[in-house]
């Protein structure tokens, strides 16, 4: 089981319900969050190219948080979600210098937190809750080992990018292009 998010840059309208909705789920404190909105534009006027893409930690394979991490507290869990224990966590920030995403930050309770695929959800067989209040539903979820998930359909169907391949990380972040 390998859990993986997909984003499709042709339908997100950069509304920030999923930022919202992580926010509210995760009990994430004011001004923080665990996921956000890039607005990205390329080319040369007039012929310019807008992207809006969902960003959040992209649960690398090869995460350099995870390596880097003094106490353990920083790990990968079943279905490569990489998640933080926050009582390990000793507010170092050694992960969040090593994050080439920048998706962690420190919680004002003296952890570093970051997303988590609402794993409480996912082991519930729910989608994370960014994914469920998609009004454009370009959020696709689910393990890449099945091939019939919506992530494996999406992601056969489409051309793709990861951010940052030079990294080596090996994320599991997807941006449908």
């Amino acid at each position: 089981m390998r859990y993986a998010m997909a984003i499709d840059t042709k339908k997100c309208v950069g509304c920030g319900d999923c930022v919202v909705a992580c926010q509210t789920e995760n009990n994430v404190p004011h001004g923080y969050c665990r996921d956000w909105i890039v607005e990205s534009v390329e080319g040369t006027y007039p012929n310019l190219d807008l992207e809006f893409r969902s960003e959040r930690c992209n649960h690398c394979d090869n995460a350099p948080c995870v390596r880097c991490c003094p106490t353990g507290a920083s790990h990968i869990a079943e279905g490569g979600i990489v998640l933080v224990t926050h009582n390990e966590c000793i507010g170092c920030g050694a992960c969040i210098e090593s994050c080439p995403y920048d998706a962690r930050y420190p919680h004002p309770d003296g952890y570093v937190d970051k997303c988590t695929f609402c794993i409480h959800r996912v082991e519930k067989g729910q989608n994370p809750a960014c994914v469920d209040v998609c009004p454009t539903k370009c959020l696709h979820f689910g393990d890449l080992d099945d091939p019939n998930s919506e992530v494996s359909l999406a992601l056969k169907d489409r051309k793709w990018k990861v951010l940052a391949p030079e990294a080596g990380t090996k994320p599991q972040l997807y941006f449908l292009t």
